[in-house]
């Protein structure tokens, strides 16, 4: 199995703002040592250099890609967006949404992380590759057309999927985000439209607040298209599962796309700091290994990942090498530092059984 893994030093240089984790500094908010966003490069940087030093690097097809192009673009973003950031990056960087600071060549860092992830699904969808994995940086799923939000400058995800479309490569995409918050900005691109299934697994009410509701089905052509998963604080491995079980696995083979593209954020793991999950690296494999089968069983093993969240410097390599090696078909592991510790600090059977009534009243609903 070929697994291309499509990255680029460049991308860990995007930075900017002057912040103390969520708050801006200012009045009684003092900066920090470390300094700025939980979204900064390490984590990202530190998931290459796992890969380097377990040996499972040498098995990956690594590789770059070029900036996505003005008119990749023009599919999801409007000129007038375009336009005001790259003015704004060219000036020496600065903020245009909520919580979305950046320096100089901002713009062009935020080009290349959609290039990386259009490269990804582009090589997938013409038989390059087996399957694919694009560390994208800034991330993508929280971006509106024309409103940045959540360290997310442009939509990445989306930039890929017009891009295929517009090539013909593909016809029906189902993008299921797993990442921690709600995947509002994809909700919002393809609210209206059939050809995409957009399922977004998330912590209920974390960010943003007020979207990634149940009821919010999509409209229009697009109706019964957007499936949202909120889940309750405190949900762990047995959780996430069932709920890939439960909705996800039988959404995607009603559904049946041409592939399957995943926003895969780790910030539901038991060390994030943005979240009150409990998901380990484990639980990200097992993630992939369901999805790995429905592409299989479904569109040719056609399956892509995106890098969204996940601010633990620690454990976000662990979880990047578990779903990698899982996508792959290697051997090589890097076994989970702490896994007995956050074993053991999975929800009991009563919270679990509680859990469960929930999603079986979800999957209910989208039945």
């Amino acid at each position: 199995m070929t697994t291309g893994f499509f990255w680029d030093e460049r991308t860990f240089w995007h930075g900017g703002g002057n912040y103390a984790s969520m708050a801006p500094v200012g009045g009684l908010v003092q900066p920090m040592g470390a300094g700025g966003l939980p979204e900064n490069p390490e984590t990202k940087r530190r998931l290459v250099n796992l890969l380097r030093a377990s040996g499972l690097w040498e098995e990956l097809h690594t590789q770059g890609a070029p900036e996505a192009t003005h008119e990749d673009l023009l599919r999801v973003h409007p000129e007038h967006y375009l336009t005001e950031f790259k003015k704004l990056s060219d000036a020496g960087g600065g903020e245009l949404g909520l919580r979305t600071p950046f320096g100089p060549g901002g713009y062009e860092m935020a080009a290349l992380s959609a290039g990386l992830s259009k490269a990804a699904l582009c090589s997938v969808l013409k038989g390059e590759v087996e399957n694919s994995y694009a560390l994208s940086r800034p991330p993508g799923h929280h971006c509106l057309p024309d409103f940045p939000n959540g360290f997310c400058l442009m939509a990445n995800l989306a930039i890929a999927i017009e891009a295929a479309f517009a090539e013909k490569l593909c016809g029906r995409v189902a993008v299921i985000d797993w990442d921690v918050h709600h995947g509002n900005g994809t909700e919002a691109i393809y609210y209206e439209r059939d050809d995409v299934l957009a399922i977004s697994l998330h912590q209920e009410r974390n960010y943003p607040q007020d979207t990634g509701f149940v009821a919010d089905r999509g409209e229009g052509a697009g109706k019964g298209c957007n499936i949202n998963i909120p889940l309750p604080p405190g949900g762990g491995h047995v959780m996430y599962l069932e709920a890939m079980d439960r909705i996800v696995m039988p959404a995607l083979y009603q559904f049946k796309p041409d592939v399957i593209v995943i926003a895969n954020g780790y910030d539901a793991s038991a060390l994030d700091m943005l979240s009150r999950m409990l998901a380990t690296a484990n639980t990200f494999a097992q993630m992939t290994t369901r999805v790995k089968q429905a592409a299989n069983d479904l569109c040719n093993g056609r399956l892509m990942m995106a890098h969204e969240g996940g601010y633990s410097e620690l454990y976000v390599p662990f979880c990047g090498h578990a779903v990698l090696s899982e996508m792959s078909g290697s051997k090589i592991e890097a076994p989970d530092p702490l896994l007995s510790r956050v074993n053991g600090q999975q929800p009991s059977e009563r919270l679990n059984a509680f859990y469960s009534e929930l999603l079986a009243e979800m999957q209910e609903f989208f039945s």
